[in-house]
């Protein structure tokens, strides 16, 4: 799979320790390691403001970001799902603001969990639902009601508590194989394109949606790309399918990289010890392309990318 080098060059321009609730003074952490992280990252001071409301961050946000990647480090996982709704409220109201139409992509896990207070106030009522188009990076190829179905986790714990317009939520066909339903995705996703919902990246002539949800699991894979499996070098789909993936169940259809790549804004939420060996070294210096963790595959052509951590996620890298 070829990356934007332009892309894969981008500098990594800041840390942060976040807990908006604490009141006493920001601590001072620990410079981290000679070499842990590209780019010279630097420690900022811990924001403990109120969420400010809808339409000030929407205001804030609109901005041209002043970096291409960040790194978050949140100290709880309510702050985390709190500074997710904000920023995930921020581009909806720009790009429904911009193009009338905002794509949101998700994925299974805890990712929808830290969705959560989208669904409450002040989100719940400022935010203009009428305008998402929600769509899935990877599925399972299981009955929408089946317990493995990310369909299913997420209408359960975020989609049937905010009123998006069900025409304009996207699952996949359960009722074909796992290479039609690769294929009738595209197939639909090419027709939105046409009809203006999504739009094309002109750099890239892959889809470009507006924000893309990813998680990432303990052996650092993401959507349903997983480390040394042939699709993760598809080039040419915009979606495809597995039949043998190592972790149940075994049929999924998955986004490609070009069209992850190709995305205007990524969140990558990534929490726990269980991910620390995979994000140390995703965010090390001197990796080889030969041996690159399908995370480290996560490149934007021209957008911003943000890790969403906590600090057992990031504790091989420093002693927060």
């Amino acid at each position: 799979m070829s990356t934007s080098s332009a892309a894969a060059a981008a500098a990594w321009t800041s840390v942060s320790s976040v807990n908006p609730r604490r009141s006493s003074p920001a601590p001072r952490f620990p410079a981290l390691p000679r070499g842990s992280l590209p780019g010279g990252l630097v420690w900022s001071s811990p924001s403990r403001s109120r969420l400010p409301p809808v339409a000030a961050v929407a205001s804030a946000a609109a901005g041209e970001a002043a970096s291409r990647k960040k790194l978050i480090i949140f100290d709880a996982e309510e702050d985390l799902a709190a500074s997710l709704a904000k920023h995930a409220a921020a581009l909806s109201a720009k790009f429904a603001a911009e193009r009338g139409a905002f794509t949101v992509v998700l994925s299974g896990g805890s990712l929808v969990k830290a969705l959560r207070k989208l669904a409450e106030p002040p989100y719940l009522e400022a935010v203009d639902w009428s305008k998402w188009h929600v769509f899935w990076v990877d599925e399972r190829v299981v009955p929408k009601d089946h317990a493995d179905s990310n369909y299913k986790l997420a209408s359960d714990e975020f989609l049937s508590k905010v009123p998006i317009p069900a025409s304009q939520v996207y699952a996949i066909n359960d009722a074909l194989s796992a290479e039609g339903a690769a294929e009738d995705y595209e197939a639909r996703l090419k027709q939105l394109v046409k009809n203006g919902a999504i739009e094309m990246s002109p750099v890239t002539e892959f889809p470009k949606f507006d924000l893309m949800l990813l998680g990432m699991g303990p052996d650092g894979h993401v959507a349903s790309l997983f480390p040394g499996h042939p699709v993760v070098n598809e080039n040419h789909k915009w979606v495809t399918f597995v039949k043998d993936s190592p972790k149940p169940p075994p049929e999924r259809i998955t986004f490609t990289f070009p069209v992850i790549n190709s995305s205007a804004y990524i969140v990558l939420v990534v929490i726990g010890a269980g991910k620390a060996g995979a994000v140390h070294k995703a965010l090390s210096e001197g990796q080889s392309t030969s041996d690159l963790l399908p995370v480290e595959m996560v490149s934007l052509w021209d957008g911003e990318l943000t890790w969403f951590t906590d600090k057992p996620a990031v504790s091989i890298l420093s002693s927060i």
